[in-house]
């Protein structure tokens, strides 16, 4: 899980204590490392304080539930008005907890977070020898675990889903990245480019010319 604290002493405090839970955290500072780590990790749970430096909890929270991933937010902060507990969960927080507290209280309001996530864990996928684990955002093909960011982890996720079926550029765009994304990019392509180093040879993503990308099954190479 990622716990932002700004406090180093609290936060190493907090890490530890999981720790011995057999939980496993990484730890940010401020806003700006903790989009970074976000950027790059996926994670069970945040845990976020709501008043540290740079971007605040509250903006961090946002971007967490914008980017679609379903990662369980808890705000652990001193606000303890019920005004500011309000205000945490209307940005998307799933549960609450004011300082100061009892680890133990925190480790059981985030396993009570884990298992409702579990509830609606979508499933595995499995094709051609990818195993792609949504819950997790975690990819292996035939058993060797393929590091991606957030982005090629998206595309993939949406080849996999057709099962071998061709999906356009543009249906990537509008699916892998915002309403936002530049329809005269190349992003896609780019992205699709480094995802395919990424996964190794044989390749196993295929161009089809004119109409997009798909999901080699048969296992030959492909441009």
């Amino acid at each position: 899980m990622l716990i932002v604290e700004d406090e180093p002493y609290l936060a190493d405090a907090i890490r530890d204590g999981l720790r011995l839970e057999a939980i496993a955290a990484d730890v940010a500072g401020d806003g700006h490392t903790a989009l970074e780590l976000l950027s790059v990790n996926s994670y069970d749970i945040a845990v976020l304080d709501r008043d540290i430096p740079g971007p605040s909890g509250d903006e961090v929270a946002a971007r967490i539930v914008a980017s679609g991933s379903g990662t369980p937010i808890l705000m652990l902060t001193a606000a303890d008005r019920l005004d500011d507990k309000a205000s945490g969960f209307e940005l998307g927080a799933d549960d609450y907890l004011t300082k100061p507290f009892e680890l133990r209280e925190l480790v059981l309001r985030l396993r009570a977070l884990d298992r409702r996530r579990a509830y609606s864990r979508p499933p595995v996928r499995e094709l051609a020898g990818l195993r792609l684990d949504p819950f997790r955002r975690e990819v292996y093909r035939d058993g060797r675990y393929v590091a991606l960011t957030r982005k090629q982890f998206a595309v993939l996720e949406v080849l996999v889903a057709a099962e071998g079926g061709v999906i356009s550029a543009e249906e990537l765009l509008e699916r892998a990245w915002d309403e936002n994304a530049d329809p005269f990019t190349n992003a896609v392509r780019i992205t699709v480019s480094v995802l395919r180093k990424r996964l190794g040879e044989p390749g196993i993503i295929a161009t089809v010319p004119g109409v997009g990308y798909r999901i080699d099954t048969g296992g030959e190479r492909r441009g």
